[in-house]
């Protein structure tokens, strides 16, 4: 056994140790459910009779407890181990998915009940995001967090390709009740693989003093500096728009000129593949003014809104997916690299519960209204106005000096809390290396906040708020 143990460490990088592999494998087995999920609960909707706005209510249930809970399950994870937290809320997801497609398939689903579950699994998501942050780059030492990071959204988003791909295949082959079984599937065995981390306990957590006061706390982190709540204001239109226009709008557009779910899943994968590529991109590239540079990779998550206005064929939308893809995982890495190097681990988690609710807070409103904007603009107008938004709230947040000028350092020693910033504000902290004696197996998690910035409306892995609108943040 400890010859096979060897053998298995010795094929991966020294610093990616039992823990990280294990949270890279719960990732991917939950993106290959949940990117399929997606397509499927949009058409379970339409299969049972619904319309544009039933698809919006469906899809605002899920992000309504987001931001109903995000501050709560922020404080929480900060409170207790942040892998337990992630477990429950998995098991939480796993149910909720299961009893979606068990009355889909037996044909037994009415809006009420799909609204009902999906805000369950929206409530697991609620907890699992902040405690998911501040766990994977625990695993990696801090020199190596940049690259651990791209590694994991690889694979991750390697799985969101064949996860789309198969998804939208089964979804015109068994119907959408099978595919939301699978996903329910997916969460138990994340869920299981998440339960088998090696944790040191024995370290205290951030449990003193009470919850608002410690929400307090994050917020003025938060708010103290001017990088981090801009580009959370920005995203929280981004997000918004791209989640109307993908949830909502792409799968009638697929529906009434693409020819179905099938070609809807390519498009989707097709942006899986362009994740992958920025991040094997991220892998080598190391951008000096990281904000800056990923915030130019932004603009380009105007074209998919753009492609479905027109509509474009299935091939070029595909391509333009393709593109959006790669650019959002490149903002992604460097909005991850750059809260791994700022906030202050004790802190993380309810920075990034504070992250996560301003970017996806207009989410819900946003999926509500897209079925009556539609009827009264028009499908084209709609969609036109979500790519316009989009730019212009990337070029706003350009005239923050910190978004510009922002740096990578190499030599700092740890993140600078917001209320006693260092002398030059033009630089950020450096990727730090942490002080645990073994990083593969850690005793208190520094943090790290999403690429949210990364894939297709993520319902199962997220990877950080402001970095990944849905159907691009990841």
């Amino acid at each position: 056994m400890s010859r096979i143990a060897a053998a298995r460490s010795s094929l991966r990088p020294s610093w990616a140790g039992r823990n990280y592999s294990l949270l890279t494998a719960a990732a991917v087995v939950t993106n290959l459910g949940s990117q399929g999920a997606l397509i499927a609960a949009a058409f379970a909707v339409l299969q049972s009779g619904g319309d544009s706005t039933d698809v919006g209510v469906v899809a605002a249930a899920r992000t309504l407890p987001l931001v109903l809970f995000l501050l709560v399950a922020g404080a929480v994870a900060d409170r207790l181990p942040r892998h337990r937290v992630m477990v429950a809320a998995n098991a939480l997801s796993c149910v909720s998915q299961a009893v979606f497609g068990a009355l889909v398939v037996t044909g037994n689903a009415r809006l009420w009940e799909m609204v009902l579950l999906t805000a369950l699994g929206g409530t697991g998501l609620a907890f699992f995001s902040p405690a998911s942050e501040g766990m994977l780059m625990a695993s990696v030492s801090g020199a190596q967090a940049s690259r651990a990071f791209a590694v994991y959204r690889m694979a991750q988003n390697g799985a969101g390709i064949g996860g789309a791909a198969l998804g939208g295949a089964l979804v015109a082959v068994l119907g959408p009740g099978w595919v939301l079984v699978v996903d329910a599937v997916c969460f138990a065995v994340a869920a299981a693989l998440r339960g088998l981390l090696q944790l040191d306990l024995s370290g205290p957590r951030d449990a003193a003093g009470s919850m608002l006061a410690q929400l307090r706390e994050g917020w003025r982190e938060f708010i103290g500096r001017p990088w981090l709540w801009s580009i959370v204001a920005q995203f929280s239109i981004v997000v918004a728009v791209v989640g109307a226009a993908e949830s909502v709008y792409g799968p009638l557009v697929a529906r009434d000129e693409l020819g179905g779910a099938g070609p809807w899943g390519l498009a989707l994968g097709a942006f899986g593949v362009g994740t992958v590529g920025g991040a094997l991109l991220m892998v080598r590239w190391k951008p000096r003014r990281l904000l800056f540079a990923g915030t130019l990779c932004v603009f380009p998550l105007a074209m998919p809104s753009a492609a479905l206005a027109v509509p474009l064929p299935v091939g070029p939308l595909a391509v333009v997916m393709f593109v959006s893809g790669v650019c959002i995982e490149v903002f992604g890495v460097a909005w991850v690299t750059t809260m791994h190097q700022e906030i202050p681990e004790e802190m993380f988690s309810r920075v990034s519960s504070y992250d996560w609710l301003g970017s996806i807070g207009l989410l819900p409103l946003a999926t509500a209204v897209a079925g009556p904007a539609e009827r009264a603009f028009g499908r084209s107008t709609a969609l036109w106005s979500c790519a316009a938004l989009v730019v212009l709230t990337t070029a706003a947040v350009l005239f923050v000096p910190d978004v510009r000028r922002l740096t990578r350092r190499t030599h700092e020693p740890a993140a600078t809390p917001a209320a006693h910033p260092p002398p030059t504000t033009g630089m950020l902290a450096p990727e730090h290396t942490p002080t645990e004696p073994d990083p593969a197996l850690p005793g208190e998690e520094p943090a790290v906040s999403g690429a949210r910035r990364a894939g297709p409306a993520d319902a199962g892995e997220p990877s950080g708020a402001a970095g990944r609108p849905p159907g691009t943040r990841t």
